[in-house]
Formats: C-alpha cells, sequence, structure tokens
C-alpha cells in the first residue's frame, strides 16, 4: 500500500518505503489520523491538530514528536515559534509495504494496523461524501466525483500493467495540481484499488 504525494519542491522525493522503526511509530490510530490530516490539508500545530481530532494538544505534541523521531513529519521552517510550532509531512510517496518489516511479526502487526487505519480513514471520508451530497439540498456535480467499480480477470503482468498506469495518471495531477493556488481549488482524494479478490467464505 502506498501514499503519494508531491514531489519535494526542494529536492526530488523519491518514494520512501518506511522501515520498521518508522511502521510502529506510526502503527497507532491517532497518528495515523495526524499524519494523513498534515497530507491532505497540509501544515498544522499541535492546537489545530488537537481541534480537528477532539484530543488535547498535550496528547497532539506528544505523538508529532514520535512522528518526528523517525522523519514521518518534520517541523516547518521559518514559520511558527517555541510556544506554536508548524508541522507538516515531507513531500513524496510512501509505501507501508516493506519486505523486511513483513518477515517479523511485530513488522506484519504494525504494517497491519497502519494500512486498516488508513483504509478505515478512507472508507469513512467516502461514507461521509455520500451522505452529505445525498442529504444536500442539492445534487452534487455528476462531474465532482468517480465512485466506481470493476471486476475483471487479469493475469498477474496484467494486473502490473494496470497499476502502473493508473499510479502514472496519479502522479501527474498530484505533480501538476496539489500546491496550486486556485480559490476554487480544494482537497482532493484520489484513491485507486486492485487487488485479488479473496475466496468466498
Amino acid at each position: 500500500m502506498t501514499d503519494t504525494t508531491a514531489p519535494d519542491p526542494d529536492a526530488t522525493a523519491p518514494m520512501r518505503t518506511l522501515d520498521a522503526g518508522a511502521l510502529k511509530a506510526l502503527a497507532h490510530p491517532l497518528r495515523v489520523q495526524m499524519y494523513d490530516i498534515l497530507a491532505q490539508h497540509g501544515a498544522q500545530t499541535a492546537s489545530r491538530l488537537a481541534e480537528m481530532t477532539g484530543e488535547s494538544s498535550g496528547s497532539t505534541s506528544y505523538h508529532l514528536r514520535a512522528l518526528a523521531k523517525h522523519d514521518l513529519i518534520r517541523e516547518v521552517r521559518g514559520k511558527g515559534s517555541a510556544r506554536e510550532r508548524w508541522w507538516e509531512r515531507p513531500r513524496g510517496g510512501v509505501s507501508f509495504t516493506n519486505p523486511d518489516a513483513l518477515g517479523t511479526p511485530s513488522g506484519r502487526a504494525a504494517s497491519q494496523v497502519v494500512m486498516t487505519e488508513f483504509l478505515n480513514r478512507r472508507h469513512q471520508q467516502l461514507m461521509r461524501y455520500v451522505a452529505q451530497s445525498m442529504s444536500a439540498a442539492d445534487l452534487p456535480e455528476l462531474d465532482e466525483a468517480l465512485i466506481a467499480t470493476s471486476t475483471v480477470r487479469l493475469t498477474p503482468a496484467q494486473s502490473t500493467e494496470l497499476m502502473e498506469r493508473l499510479q502514472a495518471v496519479v502522479d501527474e495531477f498530484s505533480d501538476t495540481y496539489r500546491d496550486q493556488d486556485d480559490p476554487e481549488a480544494r482537497p482532493i482524494n484520489i484513491r485507486a484499488d486492485v487487488f485479488p479478490l479473496p475466496d468466498e467464505l
């Protein structure tokens, strides 16, 4: 599982595969939530994250330090003060699938927590969108969102080709538009799921 952001404006940021230590540091529901907020909404302070998550600023400060210790996030240079520090997620794609980490029980457990929390968060956001759009006075624009599913039979090579082509489109739009300064622009979640169906139970 990967989470992709635009390249770092200061340097080319390759895909980072999180090591076991970073995965274990991230394997906490609140940390995943905060990490994702920083990715989706940009730099935040501990106080602002506390408001957004319903936690205390002491709690968010503690978890921010734990994430920063493993370079999952960093302090924004030249912004804020000693009392009000701003934090951001470094740009660049992140992979939560590390073969070395998956080779140990603790690494597998941490990877599962991280992926489960991210996928739960994505599902909750999707369901909130559906509920809000269906209960709004005006129906949503037809081109505002794409919610589609398709089941096909593919060989492993065809699956790989499909994933690479989808990732290329996501990367293109991320690279081009992520930080655009347009009053009509708003955070848009791009999600692509390609996986073999499990056997029915």
